[in-house]
């Protein structure tokens, strides 16, 4: 194999890639990229054996062949070398060995065959459509965040996509939860998702994704079946295994009695939480919100260093009431909010409490109490 490219493509392209691979593997083929060169591109690809990305790049192919280098250790040599270089890829006679000549450096990286290169085997797709990269960008950030980091309930560490009736219209909705909050987005259902069955994508699948989705130009191929999914996102393609579990009914959580209404500036409001839990211990304490007509006191109190307490105009006229959040949660829910509002609709201290953004109305939060 013998390819000559641009420094620029080549990094781009392997800073796709090498995301995937862990630092420490105990296999060392999952270690490497593969690179195939072929026509006019050079074909990069990696995988930790539950999710695999593959993207092919612009490249002056001299000689066709394939081969594993180590990821990391080609993506850190690349990006160290300078903007506008030309990079050439060579692997040696015995295979055993690729070159990476670029202006007056040279470096040399051990090769694996690339026939020990697992394949992550997509098998057939049930479903296929397309959607918009920036619909599919806030149905991902918009509910990321909520994702539980428990591993015990492994059904709650990923994303559940899925189509949902409502008022005779189909939407694509995504739902994460970690059973503190929860988090809902949706969108119009594109052609093809019909029937589709509930999946559930993994948190680093979901990671993956994020960050290829930044063009909103750009419209997402997602083909999937009971078990996996893939996405074709312009020259990238991402297939991720689905968790193999049965997501919990969140209808349930989601309260519809609550008829107190608090509405409030989002960033006066986000600031007044992020200054009076710097007397927490830790992000995770509960801050008491304190509702009467017209006025929010937010309170914190803390036995090993003291108390905080800060007053915020609100728009409330229900009858007075305290509750509890947990401070981190009410600022991850206040930096999803893309209007100047939050619209809190409250029941009583140990209920559930629902965030609306003003301006969208295809996002939802829910909130669980704390005691104070």
């Amino acid at each position: 194999m013998r390819v000559v490219l641009e420094r620029s493509n080549l990094l781009k392209s392997l800073n796709h890639v090498h995301r995937v691979v862990e630092r420490r593997n105990t296999i060392p083929i999952l270690s490497n990229v593969l690179l195939s060169a072929a026509g006019a591109s050079l074909e990069m690809k990696a995988t930790d054996l539950d999710l695999e990305v593959t993207e092919a790049t612009a490249a002056v192919v001299e000689q066709t062949g394939a081969t594993t280098v180590p990821a990391h250790l080609l993506y850190d040599i690349v990006r160290k070398l300078p903007d506008g270089a030309e990079v050439m890829l060579k692997v040696d006679e015995s295979g055993n060995s690729m070159s990476v000549i670029s202006g007056r450096s040279s470096f040399r990286l051990q090769c694996l065959p690339q026939s020990d290169f697992p394949e992550l085997s997509a098998g057939s797709f049930s479903h296929i459509f397309r959607l918009e990269s920036a619909a599919l960008k806030g149905l991902i950030e918009k509910t990321q965040f909520a994702i539980s980091t428990e591993e015990t309930r492994y059904y709650l560490n990923g994303i559940y996509l899925h189509t949902h009736e409502e008022g005779g219209k189909l939407k694509l909705r995504s739902v994460a939860t970690d059973g503190h909050r929860l988090a809902r987005a949706e969108v119009d259902a594109p052609a093809g998702s019909e029937g589709m069955p509930g999946i559930i994508i993994p948190r680093k699948t979901v990671s993956e994704l994020q960050k290829l989705v930044d063009d909103p130009d750009i419209a997402v191929t997602t083909e999937l079946s009971d078990t996996k999914i893939r996405f074709t996102i312009g020259s990238v393609v991402l297939t991720s295994k689905l968790i193999d579990g049965t997501f919990p009914d969140y209808q349930r959580v989601i309260p519809t009695g609550n008829d107190k209404q608090l509405v409030i500036d989002r960033q006066t409001f986000a600031q007044a939480v992020d200054r009076v839990s710097t007397i927490s211990s830790e992000r995770g304490r509960a801050v008491k919100l304190s509702i009467s007509s017209g006025l929010l006191t937010l309170t914190v109190n803390n036995p090993d260093s003291g108390s905080a307490t800060e007053e915020v105009a609100a728009d409330y006229d229900a009858d007075p009431l305290e509750i509890g959040f947990n401070a981190k949660y009410l600022l991850d829910v206040a930096g999803q909010l893309s209007g100047s509002d939050a619209r809190f609709m409250l029941a009583d201290a140990g209920s559930p409490t629902l965030i609306h953004d003003t301006t969208d109305d295809n996002a939802l939060y829910v909130l669980m109490p704390m005691r104070v």
